[in-house]
């Protein structure tokens, strides 16, 4: 099922970006836009002159939101229902998504499951496919499906986003959050991100976003946040140098930065976490020695 949806305003992307694509607005796939970061992003895209190709699978109650958002946009925004665990139809969709737009720059690969342990208990074999299926294997197949398009207009862009779970994994205050096989995955995002560089280069630049806490995705606006004790969420917080979790906004200047003001980044991770791997840590003063 497809709903076709057109920019409105002036075009906002760099002159970098613009010059690369003759002058014709650049188009931008966004995965798991339904709602939240990925949405947030498909959005930020559009508003600043992008065309956006946006997928969703579930999450039904949303739609109407999303349509209602995108609308605005008319013929420059569409709306891709897929299973992006299904390579078939991955296979479908790049194909789809060129017949309507002609050409593909940018790839925001935005698709995962993570089980809170808080929320799903011990993990059963249905989610640990489920994380692995969505967080690491569709990422790879649309990234495969969609190389040649994005190489074919000279200046691609892919980000991909994952989580410091593939750093910190199952600790610490974050036990009631990560998952290990939802660790696991992200752990091997990293790995990807380095091999898609060097195979998509000169053409593409492939960048990772490693997320710490961040509404609506292991902060507020979930289902497992709500789950947590007042003394769970401060330690969380404690363990964030900058004492506090992320926003929507954090993660789209973010990408908004790779995309329009990185040209010569590729093969690297922007750990987005408020310092959260770093323990929150504070530096003792300096003593006065003995000399």
């Amino acid at each position: 099922d497809q709903m076709g949806v057109v920019r409105k305003g002036p075009f906002q992307m760099s002159a970098a970006v613009l010059s690369k694509t003759g002058g014709e607005a650049p188009v931008a796939l966004v995965l798991g836009a339904i709602k939240g970061i990925g949405k947030g992003i498909g959005l930020d895209l559009a508003r600043r002159g992008c065309r956006v190709a946006l997928t969703y699978y579930d999450w039904e109650d949303e739609l109407p939101g999303m349509q209602a958002d995108f609308a605005v946009f008319g013929a420059n925004a569409d709306i891709f229902q897929v299973d992006l665990r299904d390579c078939d139809s991955v296979l479908r969709l790049i194909p789809a998504v060129m017949a309507r737009f002609g050409r593909l720059d940018i790839l925001i690969n935005n698709i995962e499951r993570g089980g809170w342990p808080v929320v799903h208990g011990p993990y059963t074999p249905a989610q640990w496919d489920l994380e692995i299926e969505t967080t690491l294997r569709a990422k790879r197949w649309v990234f495969e499906a969609a190389l040649p398009h994005l190489k074919e207009s000279g200046n691609g862009c892919v980000v991909n986003l994952s989580s410091i779970a593939g750093l910190v994994g199952r600790s610490g205050p974050a036990s009631l959050i990560f998952n290990d096989g939802y660790a696991a995955a992200n752990r091997a995002v990293g790995l990807l991100t380095e091999s898609w560089a060097r195979v998509a280069a000169p053409e593409v630049r492939v960048n990772e976003i490693m997320l710490g806490l961040v509404d609506t995705r292991h902060a507020a606006m979930t289902r497992g946040w709500g789950l947590l004790e007042p003394d769970q969420k401060q330690a969380l917080l404690d363990h964030t140098l900058l004492g506090r979790t992320g926003t929507i906004d954090d993660v789209v200047k973010a990408v908004r930065f790779i995309i329009n003001d990185a040209p010569f980044m590729s093969g690297s991770v922007i750990r987005l976490d408020g310092g959260y791997v770093l323990g929150g840590e504070k530096v003792a003063p300096m003593p006065p020695g003995v000399l």
